[in-house]
């Protein structure tokens, strides 16, 4: 175990200086102790709350009354909702009682870019918002999707930073005491890929003219260091109280130096840059670069923390530029949502080189364990990990173990390999990445041995085998898409059951001299394929483990959903989500599906969720994991579902919009079900 010393507010320039780049490593990855940025805040240090005031009131981690008013529905990313009107008994009478085409979709086959839509329906002022992948705002009438107003951007629709135009949502915030018969008491903000951010009148789709420059903040403005491309905000900001905390996205794979990760808290009246976090070190930030957050943000108003998921270096697969210490990259880091300084963090993968970043917000929790309650989250990796910890301090809940993982073969020049990397006791991986795994009998037998023989040119041994420049390269698994991805995991707070949706994808990995790089590349894809590492002395190639069918060549299932008891952190249930799709053929439902997206949770006992290939929508008992109810729509719903009662009716809203990583199939749909009335 490893023993925690307090510290609070400690810049991590006062933990490295002075050290030369071996103690530094050494100290980082040592199991006895932990840099300062990895030590949690001492109780005893904190009197109170951080940005509370002794005598404000309690700001309770549930709400008090059903909201669905962030990406996660709310700032704690339980994607929880209290409302019971559709239950087990019931759920399966669900009816889709209206939907939407919002016209906002690209194939990439014309003059436009493909599209991806994650968006999580927000609903907010008695009125459903949603962002589209053309940067447009939509206000819906949440009983029967008529429109009330529309706002568009007006952005350029170019792939700047992804392979295709994508768009995540939007961000509500209203006034505690709004200002009577003033405009943008209550703002929808959206942002764009070439990192404008836009704030509107939530009433009247009104630009707000107080906000940054007549309601646009150019947030490139800031993008000084290796600014190979703009600060992309595909996700919406995190709103807590009166501060957007604002990260970005960049290019993965693409190069050695890059935007270094800063993150962004913004005053949400006025688009005034209130604080700057910087994840990498000074000594870093000019050779490296990324490290950055593009996903979402969770929050605890009460102890006055914001939860940052905190994503890899660059480049993503050598780290010969960046041997010096690292601690908050790939971490979760504890801000104090009034200063950014850090409270504590906790780093999950020491000198990442296989792209693991932090890609979800850590779900808060409230949970009992062993007879003591604990104020907790759980922090769900690419990895397949789920890392429970304190919330307050950053200590364990159940012990994180240092373990020995594979060094390198000797092929790669430059690269450092760290000896130890952490590794969750409870609850246990999702996955099971200890040994290579077993070829699919199927897939092998009508490609006549393909697999088989793709399995013996690849090298694996165990979770974080480094990448290598022999033979086909190593074996990833999980990939880099994820083990979990960005929809993250579900609670729900009464029976304190968590529930995620996994995938289980076989990948592998090769470095290339530059020479080399030049002569193989062949062009890359969504998250696969060829890309150069810029500058490094590595160029890449990522690749999907499939046979010439493109049938995959590691045994079924593809996706699960799993249910975890977080009093003992056992797993309650898990069995196979959704349905693979190939050629048009379904497959059978226990091989399940690869997922992207995430599951909500109902006081009802339901779990809602799309995110597989078939592109269904479903209902799931939380209790048992049995199926209640599917429908299917335009495309894989790669979101997170809402759930919100609206004049006494109970309503569950989809957005239908795809993503390639999945299969080439594209949507503009908005879906809303609700029971017969």
């Amino acid at each position: 175990m490893p023993i925690f010393l307090p510290v609070i507010n400690t810049r991590f320039k006062a933990v490295t200086s002075g050290l030369g780049t071996a103690t530094v490593i050494a100290a980082c990855l040592t199991p006895l102790t932990l840099l300062a940025q990895d030590q949690p805040g001492s109780p005893e240090t904190r009197s109170q709350p951080q940005g509370q005031q002794a005598d404000a009131d309690p700001i309770p981690l549930v709400p008090g009354e059903p909201i669905w008013n962030s990406f996660h529905g709310q700032l704690n990313a339980q994607k929880y909702s209290p409302l019971e009107q559709i239950n087990t008994d019931n759920v399966g009478d669900l009816e889709k009682v209206w939907e939407v085409h919002t016209g906002d979709v690209s194939d990439g086959h014309g003059d436009l870019p493909p599209t991806v839509w994650s968006a999580t329906p927000v609903f907010a002022n008695d009125t459903l918002y949603i962002g589209t992948p053309f940067y447009r705002i939509l206000a819906l009438d949440p009983g029967t999707g008529e429109e009330k107003w529309s706002f568009d951007t007006q952005s350029t629709l170019e792939a700047l930073t992804q392979p295709a135009l994508k768009n995540r949502g939007v961000a509500y915030w209203e006034a505690d005491e709004p200002d009577a018969g003033e405009a943008c008491q209550k703002i929808v903000y959206l942002g764009t890929m070439d990192a404008q951010l836009f704030a509107v009148d939530a009433d009247s789709g009104q630009p707000c003219a107080s906000f940054a420059d007549n309601g646009v903040l150019d947030v490139n403005q800031w993008n000084n260091t290796n600014a190979e491309w703009p600060l992309s905000l595909l996700q919406p900001p995190t709103v807590v109280g009166d501060h957007l905390i604002l990260g970005w996205a960049g290019k993965d794979w693409a190069f050695e130096q890059a935007p270094p990760g800063n993150v962004f808290s913004i005053n949400a009246r006025t688009g005034e840059r209130e604080w700057t976090f910087e994840v990498l070190p000074e000594e870093m930030r000019e050779q490296s670069g990324t490290a950055n957050v593009w996903t979402h943000m969770s929050a605890d108003e009460e102890l006055g923390l914001v939860y940052l998921p905190v994503s890899s270096p660059s480049p993503n697969y050598w780290g010969g530029n960046r041997t010096e210490s690292a601690p908050l990259a790939t971490s979760t880091a504890a801000l104090d949502i009034e200063t950014g300084e850090v409270v504590w963090s906790r780093q999950w993968v020491h000198h990442d080189i296989w792209d693991y970043d932090i890609n979800s917000a850590p779900t808060l929790m409230d949970i009992t364990v062993d007879g003591e309650e604990i104020p907790a989250l759980i922090q769900a990796t690419k990895m397949g990990f789920l890392f429970v910890v304190n919330r307050e301090t950053g200590e364990d809940v159940w012990p994180i173990e240092e373990r020995p993982v594979p060094g390198g073969d000797g092929s790669v020049e430059g690269e450092v390999y760290a000896p130890t990397q952490p590794f969750p006791t409870k609850p246990a991986p999702l996955l099971d990445q200890s040994e290579k795994p077993k070829v699919w009998a199927l897939a092998d037998a009508v490609s006549f041995g393909q697999c088989s023989a793709l399995w013996e040119d690849l090298w694996y041994e165990g979770m974080y085998t480094p990448p290598t420049t022999q033979g086909e390269g190593a074996l990833t698994y999980p990939d880099s898409s994820g083990g979990v991805q960005w929809g993250g995991v579900a609670f729900d707070p009464e029976n304190q059951i968590a529930v995620v949706n996994t995938s289980h994808i076989v990948q592998y990995v090769k470095l290339y001299s530059r020479e080399d790089y030049d002569k193989a590349d062949s062009g890359s894809g969504n998250e696969s394929g060829f890309s150069p590492q810029a500058g490094a002395p590595y160029g890449m190639r990522l690749e999907v483990a499939r046979n010439w069918l493109g049938m995959p060549c590691w045994e079924p299932p593809f996706g699960e959903l799993v249910a975890l008891d977080m009093t003992t952190g056992d797993v309650k249930w898990r069995r196979p989500v959704g349905v693979s799709q190939q050629y048009g053929f379904f497959m059978p439902e226990s091989w399940g599906s690869p997922t992207i997206g995430g599951p909500a949770i109902t006081a009802g006992g339901i779990i809602f969720i799309g995110a597989s290939m078939d592109a269904k929508v479903r209902a799931y008992s939380l209790e048992t994991g049995e199926e209640l109810w599917s429908d299917q729509a335009q495309a894989p719903s790669v979101s997170i579902p809402a759930v919100y009662e609206y004049e006494g009716r109970q309503y569950v809203a989809f957005i239908a919009g795809g993503n390639s990583i999945l299969k080439d199939q594209v949507g503009d749909q908005i879906a809303v079900y609700a029971l017969p009335e």
